[in-house]
């Protein structure tokens, strides 16, 4: 199975080539970015990140002094965005009480620990909690969305049904803990949703056919 992985990630990388995933100039706006992105694709949240930049208030100290009607107004390219504003509220006030609004604070401490304070926080899922501890704090841990779903499900190495953690596991016990892969893989599986594993697929020319 180590070997099957490998083989997957070094086809979707000959194919596609790095993808520089995930866009974002500093790990504050990579973790809001991770709440933003949840149930719209990557384009509504860049509008979204554009309007608080704009605003000048892409930091932790402005976010949480701003009201809920304001920052629901700026991140509304966005979609669903007052439970989005009330989501990146409940994150930003775990981020001020518990490590006085500084990611590199949060950085230092464990990765189990950081994933069970996130897990705990209002709206914040396995998927996004594991999306600003790879992508934001650069810890390894692997991400699993439904694109990784679909795509292993199809080839038979998991059924789609099986939970998020029985798909972490498979890659967290086949693969070293590597940040770089970790990354970059999780990436290539979402680049191969788009040109190939749709939800109808195009099998033609899919870096994974034969396999």
């Amino acid at each position: 199975m180590s070997e099957n992985l490998l083989r997957i990630y070094h086809k979707l990388y000959a194919s596609f080539g790095p993808q520089r995933w995930w866009p974002g100039e500093t790990p504050f706006e990579v973790a809001v970015g991770a709440i933003l992105t949840q149930n719209t694709n990557w384009g509504n949240v860049e509008k979204a990140i554009e309007n608080l930049k704009n605003a000048d208030v892409l930091n932790p100290a402005a976010l949480h002094n701003m009201s809920h009607e304001r920052l629901a107004a700026l991140i509304r390219p966005a979609g669903y965005f007052n439970i989005k504003a009330k989501r990146l509220k409940n994150f930003i006030a775990f981020l001020m009480h518990e490590y006085q609004g500084s990611l590199d604070r949060m950085k230092k401490e464990d990765l189990s620990s950081i994933r069970k304070k996130l897990l705990v926080v209002n709206g914040i899922g396995p998927e996004t909690a594991d999306s600003i501890i790879l992508y934001a704090l650069e810890k390894p841990v692997f991400v699993i969305d439904a694109y990784t779903k679909r795509a292993l499900s199809r080839h038979n190495i998991l059924d789609h049904n099986a939970s998020y953690n029985t798909f972490q596991r498979l890659f967290h016990s086949r693969l070293k803990e590597d940040i770089s892969i970790f990354n970059e893989y999780h990436a290539l599986f979402v680049r191969l949703a788009k040109e190939n594993c749709r939800t109808k697929p195009l099998c033609a020319g899919c870096p994974l056919e034969g396999m």
